[in-house]
């Protein structure tokens, strides 16, 4: 999948980027046709996208965050939020160290909103971090990939995940999600988790997910990071 950094010191010595990427994913359920490494890989590959468009430090990934919701499916492990304020919070830190002044995270898991509260406070003073993407780059993502659920209802395992993963290591996805659609509200979801919601770990419409939407989506994220990025140093 080449979505993990493999450069030298030399290279980025060379490439004395201003803005280091760093991708957060997960390691948790996905139902039974994706990969425990699903958050990983999506924050990895618009991590690497960005990173190589606009010349950037790539980083790599944070691969276990805060997935209590999927407690009790095997292979879900997560962190404590405190825990991966800290680690994200160091990783800046060290980059300061290193001559890199500014960080943004791409977050590949919807459950870790600590980083919300890190970003912003990293930036009193002066910005130095920004978390990426943001709800409207994952929209705008979804309408021009043609993707036809909503955010709301394609919480996870779905359209949008299934797309993604089709298009970046189709040999990954399992059979079956032609019908493992769930969907459900899930207005308790911080009281019960997933298993308030679903038995299948799906919520969502994997069914309709396809390569080339999952191609889009990946395009247009990785033309809104022009945003991000420009706010940020600017």
């Amino acid at each position: 999948m080449d979505l993990i950094t493999t450069a030298t010191t030399t290279e980025e010595a060379t490439r004395a980027a201003d803005v280091a990427v760093l991708p957060v994913g997960s390691f948790e359920q996905h139902g039974d046709h994706l990969p425990l490494l699903t958050d990983t890989i999506v924050a990895c590959a618009i991590a690497k996208a960005a990173a190589t468009a606009y010349d950037l430090m790539l980083l790599p990934p944070v691969t276990i965050s805060c997935s209590q919701e999927h407690a009790g499916w095997t292979g879900s492990v997560s962190i404590r939020s405190s825990t991966l304020a800290r680690i994200i919070t160091d990783v800046a830190e060290s980059l300061g160290r290193s001559g890199v002044d500014r960080l943004i995270v791409v977050n590949g898991h919807g459950g870790n909103y600590v980083l919300s509260n890190v970003v912003q406070e990293a930036n009193v003073g002066e910005r130095r971090m920004a978390l990426y993407p943001r709800r409207q780059d994952w929209e705008t993502a979804r309408q021009q990939a043609g993707l036809a659920s909503s955010s709301h209802d394609d919480m996870h395992a779905g359209e949008i995940e299934t797309s993604l993963l089709l298009h970046l290591c189709p040999e990954l996805v399992r059979n079956g999600y032609q019908n493992s659609d769930h969907l459900a509200e899930r207005p308790d979801l911080l009281v019960t988790g997933m298993r308030g919601y679903t038995d299948s770990g799906v919520i969502g419409q994997p069914s309709l997910g396809a390569a080339e939407k999952g191609k889009a989506v990946l395009e247009s994220l990785t033309a809104s990071f022009a945003t991000c990025l420009a706010v940020l140093r600017d």
